[in-house]
């Protein structure tokens, strides 16, 4: 029930619910510039939102989400702290499965608050669970911080750190390039393109959207990264270790810092997470059951980069999350030209939540 009378007005309350926690409710344009989107996600963009071309804004995009445009309407205002609540339609393709919508109700709720980020974060996660309160939900969550950290902290190039956190939100490419850099079997194509004196021999004409100069660079930096020792097996390990996480938050915290002994660029990291256990406990969040997985969130838009979490129908396995949420502090420096602002937000769909009741 994506778009029936019962569907909007759910919508509407919950933006009420949102409201009344201290948000301002706010509206977005269901046509965005879709330069904004293009710069954030390239063109893989293209697979996920609906563009068109307007004569006198140039191209567009059906909104794919309310984030990007609270978070743009935000960093006009200069408002700290702030909360927004806002309910509407959000559009995306869905090309793989036809069993769901590709037009459905959001209602959805952010909160930019840099003074205690842990706290932000219990808020908006209690507050999600309270508007869901007596459905048959489960909830998960996860840290990409902490994936992200491990990278960083990883002994290597620059150059394959950037490609590693390029595809966080990509995991069998993540996966495929970690392979690689420790040492993994280099496709003969590549082998023998590298090994040429002159790779542009009998290239024929060019063609693509490419020219030949940003060809030659790209091969400049293949041949540089050929030269790079492989990632060590231990610290691959590690990072396995992490992925491979799947229990309640108290044992995962207690896995971690045994991982940040060997690994100690994730430990401010698992320090914010703790505080993030305290903090959800003293909202009254039963942390004690609460699952956390390491590799959750890695196939979301790709905005988030701290907590993420996600409501699912307990009896529904096949339905896609009821609410899903995280911290996106990244996307708001971005957006802000350099100026970040610390800001996490929750969003829940109105025709799921009614569809298990």
């Amino acid at each position: 029930m994506p778009n029936t009378p019962q569907t909007l007005a759910e919508a509407h309350r919950l933006r009420d619910f949102f409201a009344a926690q201290g948000a301002h409710v706010i509206t977005a344009d269901v046509l965005q510039p879709a330069d904004t989107l293009l710069d954030l996600y390239g063109e893989d963009i293209r697979a996920r939102a609906y563009l068109t071309s307007d004569p006198l804004r140039g191209e567009m995009v059906l909104r794919p989400d309310f984030t990007v445009p609270v978070v743009q309407m935000h960093m006009q205002t200069h408002a700290d702290p702030a909360r927004y609540a806002y309910a509407g339609k959000v559009f995306r393709k869905q090309e793989n499965d036809e069993t769901r919508a590709n037009e459905y109700m959001q209602a959805g709720y952010e909160v930019f608050d840099g003074q205690n980020p842990a706290a932000a974060d219990a808020e908006v996660f209690a507050v999600i669970a309270d508007a869901l309160a007596g459905l048959p939900v489960r909830a998960a969550t996860g840290d990409i911080g902490i994936l992200t950290a491990a990278v960083h902290g990883l002994r290597t190039s620059d150059a394959r750190k950037a490609a590693l956190l390029r595809h966080i939100w990509r995991p069998g490419r993540f996966k495929s390039l970690l392979k690689r850099f420790a040492g993994g079997k280099v496709p003969a194509a590549r082998t023998a393109l590298l090994a040429a004196d002159d790779p542009f021999a009998n290239a024929g004409p060019d063609i693509g959207l490419r020219s030949r100069a940003e060809v030659a660079t790209r091969i400049a930096a293949l041949r540089a990264d050929a030269q790079e020792p492989p990632i060590s097996g231990d610290e691959v390990l590690l990072i396995d270790a992490i992925l491979d996480l799947r229990e309640t938050m108290p044992n995962v915290l207690s896995h971690l810092r045994d991982i940040a002994v060997d690994m100690p660029a994730i430990s401010a990291a698992v320090a914010r997470m703790d505080a993030r256990v305290a903090a959800l406990a003293a909202r009254g969040v039963d942390v004690e059951n609460l699952d956390f997985e390491g590799s959750y969130g890695r196939s979301s838009l790709e905005y988030y980069d701290g907590f993420v979490f996600g409501f699912y129908a307990t009896a529904r396995p096949d339905l896609p999350p009821v609410a899903t949420g995280g911290r996106y502090d990244a996307l708001t420096a971005r957006l802000g030209e350099g100026r970040a602002v610390p800001a996490v937000g929750g969003v829940i769909r109105p025709d799921l939540a009614l569809g298990i009741k």
